[in-house]
Formats: C-alpha cells, sequence, structure tokens
C-alpha cells in the first residue's frame, strides 16, 4: 500500500528548540539523589497539586498491594485467567482503539470494530477517548515542550504518573483548545462513551471483574474486585505510563537522534507493540507504530489491526514506504542502523 500523507498537526518533526544528543543509545540519568529530592519538594508549587489524584491514586496502590497478596495466595486459577484477559482487553482498547485509530487515525474502523475498542477502552479506565485523544495530539505536536501534558524535560517520576497529580500546564490547555477534534466529535461512538463514562467505567472496570468471577466459578467476590478489578487497573496503568517515561528515558533512537522518545523493546513487550517510541513519533500515521507488526518485534497490535483488515473490521492501513524510512534515517538518525525490513521479509 502506498503511504498516504499525514495530517500536518500529527505530522510535525518537532526539533524546534529541542537539545542535540549525539549518541543514538541513550540511557537518560534519573537522578535519586535525596537532597535534590526534598530541594525540589520545598520548591514545589503545592497549590498546583491535585490531591483528589493524589489521594486516589495512593488508595489505588494500597488496594492493588492487598490485591497482589491475594493473587499470590488466596485466588483461583479462574480469577488469574479472567485477569489475564481483562488486561489484553484494556491494553487493546488503549494501543489499538485511543491511540492508534482514534488518536492518529492510521486505520479505518467499521461501527462494530468502534463500539468493541471503546468497550475495551472503557475497561482501561484511562480518561475517556476524546480526552485520551486530544491530550495525546497535543503530546505529539507539542512533545517536550510546556504544552507537552506529560513532559519527559520535568523528570521521570512527573512524565509516568506526576502529571496526573499536577495542574496543567496552561500551554496544554491553550494548545489543547486549539486542535481540531471534529472527527472525534463526529463519531457517535465516542461522543456516546463521553456522555456515559461515569456509569459505563464503573460497571466495566470495577463491577463486572467483581461479578463475574463471583457469579461465574464462585470467587469471593471481594477478592474477585481486588485481584481483577484494582490490581489489574493498576499494572494497566503502569504499563500504559512506561510509554511516556520509560520509552522516553531508555532506549535507541536510529531514526531521529534529536527527540526524547526511543525504541524500547521492554515496554513494547508491555504493551503490545507501543515501545519502538523512536520511529513512531517520527512517523506516527503508521498503523503499525514500528518499522514492522507482528511476533518479530512483540508487535500484537499490529496483528490484531491486520487481523481486523483481513476480515473487513478495518481498512484503509497507513504506513510508510522503505524508502521514507531510509531517508529519515540518513537525515536525521543513525546511517549505520540496519532496517528491520532488510533483516527480513516477515510483516
Amino acid at each position: 500500500m502506498a503511504p498516504q500523507a499525514p495530517d500536518q498537526e500529527l505530522k510535525d518533526d518537532l526539533l524546534e528548540g529541542e537539545e542535540e544528543h549525539h549518541d543514538v543509545l541513550e540511557v537518560r540519568e534519573i537522578n535519586i539523589d535525596i537532597r535534590k529530592i526534598i530541594s525540589d519538594l520545598r520548591n514545589l508549587d503545592w497549590s498546583k497539586v491535585v490531591w483528589r489524584n493524589v489521594i486516589l491514586f495512593s488508595l489505588l496502590h494500597v488496594y492493588s498491594v492487598y490485591g497482589a497478596y491475594l493473587a499470590l495466595f488466596a485466588t483461583q486459577w479462574s480469577t488469574l485467567g479472567f485477569s489475564v484477559i481483562l488486561y489484553f482487553m484494556a491494553a487493546l482498547g488503549i494501543t489499538m482503539g485511543a491511540h492508534r485509530l482514534w488518536s492518529h487515525r492510521s486505520f479505518k474502523a467499521t461501527l462494530p470494530l468502534r463500539m468493541i475498542l471503546a468497550l475495551c477502552q472503557t475497561v482501561a479506565f484511562q480518561n475517556d477517548i476524546y480526552e485520551w485523544a486530544r491530550d495525546h495530539r497535543v503530546h505529539h505536536k507539542y512533545s517536550e515542550t510546556d504544552a507537552d501534558p506529560h513532559n519527559a524535560r520535568r523528570g521521570f517520576f512527573f512524565s509516568h504518573m506526576g502529571w496526573l497529580m499536577y495542574r496543567k500546564h496552561p500551554h496544554v490547555i491553550e494548545k489543547g483548545s486549539r486542535l481540531d477534534l471534529s472527527d472525534l466529535e463526529q463519531d457517535a461512538v465516542v461522543m456516546f462513551q463521553r456522555k456515559y463514562y461515569v456509569p459505563l467505567v464503573v460497571t466495566t472496570c470495577f463491577v463486572l471483574p467483581a461479578v463475574i468471577p463471583w457469579l461465574g466459578w464462585g470467587e469471593h467476590p471481594l477478592t474477585a474486585l481486588m485481584v481483577a478489578g484494582f490490581l489489574r487497573y493498576t499494572i494497566v496503568l503502569h504499563v500504559t505510563w512506561f510509554v511516556n517515561s520509560l520509552a522516553h528515558w531508555v532506549g535507541t533512537k536510529p531514526f531521529d537522534k534529536h527527540i526524547y522518545p526511543s525504541q524500547n523493546p521492554v515496554v513494547a513487550y508491555l504493551t503490545l507493540g507501543e515501545g519502538w517510541h523512536n520511529y513512531h513519533h517520527v512517523f506516527p500515521w503508521d498503523y503499525r507504530a514500528a518499522e514492522l507488526g507482528g511476533i518479530i518485534n512483540y508487535n500484537m497490535t499490529s496483528l490484531a489491526i491486520k487481523a481486523c483488515s483481513k476480515v473487513g473490521l478495518a481498512y484503509d492501513l497507513r504506513t510508510v514506504s522503505p524508502e521514507m524510512i531510509e531517508k529519515r534515517i540518513n537525515r536525521t538518525g543513525d546511517p549505520n542502523y540496519v532496517p528491520l525490513y532488510a533483516k527480513t521479509k516477515t510483516k
């Protein structure tokens, strides 16, 4: 398939104002100097801390620790298997739905597939699709600036989860308000989910994960809630956040050595293919979010999209030509890097 030109707002090179890094393999220093941490806390503008989120995240992790204990010593195997299924549902709802479909429009989906992906994204409980896609588009357009919701320049913790516990920078709000979100507003599935998000997310993320194991195979409802609900939810959250933090701090940069996003296979494995982040920020409209889609680079999301296209649920899959990739490597990346498609014909 010939590559299609991406929308202007999603294809910025994001080079202006970036600090140049000459090493293609880069591991940023994660500063754990206690004195600096104390100094940063003293200088923090505490009036901007979102205390509600701080309290909720704290409680969530307490429940998750208890859920981990129950998972190890008091949970039926059926409940653990059910939790794994929910993990993959939530992960695909984010990677295939909120990210590659609604944020980047890297492929098109029929109504049944959009409904399924919206359901899965609701199970993930990471804000509704409209907000998720809006923030992600701002992140790409203004990556590593004050307009980036989870700007990695503000530190590992901030880019991981701190950004959700601190009020948005005014530039994030300003730039986000200027984006054209008409495609999302015209999607009935997206707007239905947004309208009824609270009851939908409570039901799919917590109530059903507790009730189904209870009625289905006699699991204690509290155990099911802690394991299939809170523990599974917390794991999905951190795995998703690793894309914003770890994949912006550790990895290689074969496509563009001037930006923070990096190729991180560990993140790719955990997120069903989202860890090839240097490639993704260079070519955000590619439905594969990587050079290749498939098992060879842990890109299960790409396999799912391809499978849906085979049965007519997904179509107009957008990709990038090898020639375009090679030109970008020579211009901003590592000229010694051998692209994966040159090593194998498996896609």
